[in-house]
């Protein structure tokens, strides 16, 4: 079937198998190889993208769902967020937030996708005030990126850095 997307600002018109998923759309028909084929599952979050600016696991979702939708991969992340992701980027360097750095673009993808949704006040599971003005406790950002493992356990670097680019982000608007 023909299909059409935007992937990082570029429209994409492809003729694919209704059965490809949006990663193996992405990796092997688009060469874009940053998103990975962790677990093929939705457990791993390795593969995560944007699409319309909220999380998605890739390999649990067709490509055929995505039509005429904004996909943004990590590849595109920094052209369509580009203070989020490069402070992001930045605070996962300089507080070790990768080893292997397999997760990586998955664990970026998620945070600024989960970063735009703290800022929009959506609410997790363990939002104790759902009136009150939300704050990325250590609870918060562990619980929001749930769905996103890390093998090498950079789990403490991986929250410093969210919670750098949450200040950072936090400052900026106040400054505005």
């Amino acid at each position: 079937m023909q299909i059409s997307f935007t992937v990082n600002g570029t429209r994409q018109d492809m003729e694919l198998d209704p059965r490809v998923t949006l990663l193996d759309a992405l990796r092997d028909h688009l060469g874009l190889t940053g998103s990975k084929k962790g677990c093929d599952h939705g457990q791993c979050g390795a593969c995560t993208v944007l699409v319309e600016g909220r999380r998605v696991n890739a390999c649990l979702s067709l490509a055929a769902m995505h039509e005429g939708e904004e996909i943004t991969t990590i590849e595109g992340i920094a052209q369509t967020s580009p203070d989020t992701a490069a402070t992001l980027q930045q605070a996962m360097i300089d507080y070790d937030g990768m080893q292997c750095g397999y997760c990586t673009p998955g664990q970026v993808c998620s945070a600024v996708g989960m970063l735009s949704e703290a800022r929009e006040g959506w609410p997790s599971h363990v939002t104790e005030d759902l009136d009150a003005p939300l704050e990325l406790t250590r609870d918060e950002l562990t619980e929001r990126m749930s769905g996103n493992l890390c093998r090498c356990g950079c789990y403490p670097g991986i929250v410093k850095a969210i919670r750098t680019a949450s200040e950072a982000r936090t400052s900026d608007s106040e400054a505005a």
